[in-house]
């Protein structure tokens, strides 16, 4: 290990608060708290991210002992029939089509095992927008607060009784327990089990080979989504040693299925299957899909809804299912039950447009993008609404809320500009471009749910990467007015008093954790209001 993890811990600001989660009300609130104390700080992030020693290969050996702890053997997982997607972009829409997809079969009589088969299909993705309880859902809606709080403060004592029985000279100390994504992935097994789910489908974190998420023995299928260059200090900065770590999650004799993908990582994800003897089918894209209005917005989005059917197809057939889809077949016909998951299919901060409670004359169109490929897919999708709005109305001012903390944001915003400029031909696609922070609240900060401790402390309070940005846009696109604000509650401000009488579109891009908080503070003010 880079660090050791009493020094990972006690480095933490909220480290000092651990001591009360014994004797507070175990509600949701301490559970969020709790959870906080778990996450790793940004100067252990990033020292693990410039040692360039890539993933930990000792992580699913130590997530095997975590599980132990927690009372479970990693084979016991099996009977949630546990689905596993992979993958750089998508990975989250794909897992959302699946879940969606399968809660309109199970349990269903054309399964000759229906009447032994559970109720209910358990979703974990990261990350989370508004609240933490959206990473484990069950039945496409997260646990409800108090579902939540007990099964967390189970897998917490669980730990804690773990390190007791082993003689560890302070149980209830942080060292204890797993980081906070490991935790998680624990508490969402832990919760489809008492829950007894039908179906599990698990998203990766990063990577595959070495993801916390890849200690189930015997998925029932595993896909791969599209593959792009994300997260290099960990996984590599070529896409072939990127589709060596996601395809870390294919196992033998489990049916695997990719998107299609550049020919050398395609060439890696088959010799990795081969090893793993299974088999790898590249997905096509389904024609039916040209006939139905995805849930989830973007002409890419059907590159992600097609793995999903051919994951569905192969999990319902090994469940008994019939009169599914060919998986092979570009031209088959699709179920009922898998249009109706497709259209239904809900996954916030994605392709998603809303009108503005406050100005009947705006709009807010918003997607996360951190890589080059998901903001090119992001800047192309909201080009294609906006050149339908043009010929409605050519009065339309444009309005830019970006942030990307961590990455190379420079680069991600000028790919942005020339993706929109091409595509509106237009070398001045935003009036204003706003440049925040992910602190949510003015005055309040972070909301507890959304509170991240691992990035720079001292680039946030100085606004050095929003300068930054600034700068960089200003010399891309030197008439359009730049702004530079602290948290998103005043971005949100800002746009709105930027906006004229005439129709205002909002785009809000980059880090899911600046679309979350824009969610967040858009929600509350209609909750407010009610």
């Amino acid at each position: 290990m880079l660090m050791s993890h009493a020094f990972r811990r006690a480095t933490s600001p909220l480290y000092k608060h651990i001591a009360q989660y014994s004797s507070m009300a175990r509600d949701y609130n301490a559970a969020v708290a709790a959870l906080n104390t778990l996450q790793s700080n940004f100067s252990i992030v990033d020292a693990i991210r410039k040692s360039g020693k890539g993933m930990n290969q000792n992580a699913i050996p130590e997530m095997i002992e975590w599980v132990k702890k927690t009372g479970y053997e990693p084979a016991d997982f099996d009977t949630l029939n546990p689905i596993h997607i992979a993958g750089t972009k998508g990975k989250g829409s794909t897992s959302s089509f699946i879940s969606s997809i399968l809660a309109q079969y199970l349990p269903a009589k054309s399964s000759i095992h229906a009447e032994r088969l559970p109720t209910s299909v358990g979703l974990y993705t990261s990350p989370h927008l508004r609240f933490v309880r959206e990473r484990i859902q069950i039945n496409n809606q997260p646990l409800s607060e108090e579902s939540f709080a007990k099964y967390f403060f189970q897998v917490w004592d669980r730990l804690e009784d773990a390190a007791a029985k082993a003689g560890h000279p302070d149980p209830k100390s942080t060292e204890t327990k797993p980081v906070y994504f490991r935790f998680l992935t624990l508490m969402a097994l832990h919760s489809y089990m008492q829950e007894k789910v039908g179906t599990a489908v698990l998203e990766c974190g990063i990577g595959g080979e070495y993801d916390s998420t890849n200690i189930l023995v015997k998925p029932s299928a595993t896909g791969v989504t599209s593959l792009g260059i994300d997260h290099t200090a960990m996984l590599g900065d070529t896409i072939e040693s990127i589709a060596w770590h996601k395809a870390g999650v294919f196992k033998e004799g489990v049916p695997a299925f990719t998107a299609p993908q550049p020919q050398s990582a395609l060439k890696v994800l088959h010799e990795r299957a081969q090893e793993r003897k299974t088999e790898l089918l590249e997905v096509p894209k389904y024609a039916a899909l040209e006939q139905i209005k995805l849930g989830l917005h973007g002409e890419f989005q059907k590159t992600n809804a097609s793995v999903a059917i051919a994951v569905c197809a192969a999990h319902l057939q090994k469940l008994g299912y019939s009169g599914l889809p060919d998986p092979r077949d570009k031209d088959t016909a699709l179920p009922a039950e898998f249009i109706a998951g497709l259209e239904q299919v809900h996954l916030g901060g994605r392709c998603e447009v809303r009108s503005d409670r406050q100005l009947q004359n705006l709009t807010w169109y918003i997607d996360g993008g951190h890589t080059l490929e998901s903001i090119e897919m992001a800047g192309s999708w909201f080009a294609t609404l906006a050149s339908q709005s043009q010929k409605i109305s050519q009065n339309k001012t444009r309005i830019l809320i970006f942030n990307q903390q961590t990455r190379d944001a420079a680069s991600l915003a000028r790919k942005l500009h020339d993706t929109l400029a091409s595509a509106l031909s237009d070398t001045h696609p935003f009036k204003h471009a706003i440049f925040c922070t992910n602190t949510t609240y003015k005055d309040a900060g972070f909301k507890a749910d959304l509170v991240s401790i691992n990035t720079n402390k001292s680039d946030v309070d100085t606004l050095k990467v929003q300068k930054e940005l600034a700068g960089s846009w200003d010399s891309i696109d030197p008439d359009a007015s730049v702004h530079v604000l602290s948290t998103i509650e005043e971005a949100i401000a800002k746009a709105r008093e930027l906006a004229p009488n005439d129709n205002v579109e909002v785009l809000v891009t980059g880090s899911l954790h600046l679309v979350g908080g824009v969610i967040e503070v858009l929600e509350s003010e209609g909750e407010s209001s009610n």
